[in-house]
């Protein structure tokens, strides 16, 4: 059997790849907005790098052709500052207190900030619950069943004493009167 000529065994390859095309067209319809979303963001990103790398460039490029301050004027920090703060008025004398000078407000309340916290600091976190200022209200909820009466009293008077949160008192209140209505000698 001779072979047929090339163009036609060529046009018969043809024929079959579009055949075969078009029978794995539904297949490939249904992948076909996530591959072409995916492209874009892939040309996207490749812009978004081009231009971020032009814009180092031209950082580079203008840094070299402009000196750089030492201490540009508006990096002001606290300790640099030797001028006067116009947002913190000065002790003034009350006429009241005839010529006395009164104390600075902002001092005042810088130093009562500074006792009540150092007074949170002092006072330790209840027994048997290390990191109670951090857990959150399902955190303690999972540990309730674990803390006898006396416990949760102790939990109960320190969430009173520092952050008082309502959602936690109230939770504390029910444990307690819960774990004590079961302890109860009624209930037995």
């Amino acid at each position: 059997m001779t072979p047929l000529p090339l163009p036609f065994r060529v046009a018969a390859g043809l024929a079959a790849t579009a055949v075969e095309r078009a029978r794995e067209l539904p297949e490939k319809l249904v992948g076909l907005p996530v591959t072409v979303a995916s492209q874009a963001m892939q040309l996207s990103m490749r812009v978004q790098q081009e231009i971020t790398a032009l814009a180092i460039r031209g950082d580079e490029v203008l840094a070299s052709l402009r000196p750089v301050e030492e201490t540009p004027e508006w990096a002001t920090f606290d300790e640099d500052a030797d001028t006067y703060d116009v947002s913190r008025p000065a002790a003034a004398p009350d006429p009241e207190a005839n010529g006395a000078v009164v104390p600075d407000p902002w001092q005042m309340e810088e130093s009562a900030i500074a006792e009540a916290d150092a007074v949170d600091e002092q006072s330790p976190p209840p027994a048997g619950v290390a990191n109670y200022d951090e857990l959150s209200l399902p955190q303690l909820r999972a540990r309730l069943r674990t803390f006898s009466e006396a416990e949760l009293e102790d939990l109960l008077r320190y969430e009173e004493a520092n952050a008082a949160r309502p959602s936690f008192i109230g939770m504390l209140t029910r444990r307690i009167a819960s774990v004590s209505a079961s302890s109860s000698p009624e209930q037995q």
